[in-house]
């Protein structure tokens, strides 16, 4: 697998996104509710330039198979849109994202990362268990537009930015 940092409007990061979109209304929508409360749109609604890095995890012939990204919430550092194909969930490709997505967060001084997910994201819930994050009480914008929210939190370990040959 390998990495590559994107633009927003990357036409393969577009896919997985809307990918997960779709997933997500399957997993969300009621007969009651067949779309997202408008309250929780905005609370998701993400602009581009609101977004710091774009990761794409590729496999070994190129196709991405894992999107996620980092943006800047009230001070803090989230990470968003966290997606893997399923055609290629359980091959560690999130593994791989998530922590190409916190070495990042952590190289521009974050100390700590933060994420919502929701309830009927079991999978998604012990990935990031698996990977160290702790829950939190649910945060803005997400407590009141989506109070099923599930929050999380991992703390980073400090990394110096990276030197450039020949200017040390």
């Amino acid at each position: 697998m390998t990495l590559e940092i994107v633009d927003y409007e990357d036409p393969r990061a577009v896919r997985l996104r809307d990918l997960l979109t779709n997933e997500l209304l399957a997993r969300y929508a009621t007969e009651k509710e067949p779309q997202l409360s408008e309250a929780a749109r905005e609370a998701l609604s993400m602009p581009p330039q609101d977004f710091i890095a774009n990761v794409l995890v590729l496999n070994a012939v190129g196709e991405p198979i894992a999107h996620g990204a980092l943006r800047q919430l009230n001070g803090q550092w989230e990470v968003k849109r966290v997606i893997t194909d399923p055609a290629a969930r359980g091959t560690g490709a999130a593994t791989v994202l998530m922590a190409e997505l916190e070495r990042i967060a952590a190289r521009a001084g974050a100390r700590r990362v933060i994420l919502q997910t929701g309830g009927k994201q079991p999978e998604a819930e012990a990935l990031y268990r698996k990977l160290g994050y702790q829950r939190i009480p649910t945060y803005p914008p997400y407590e009141h537009a989506i109070p099923t929210s599930i929050c999380f939190a991992k703390q980073l370990e400090p990394m110096p930015p990276p030197s450039i040959v020949g200017l040390e």
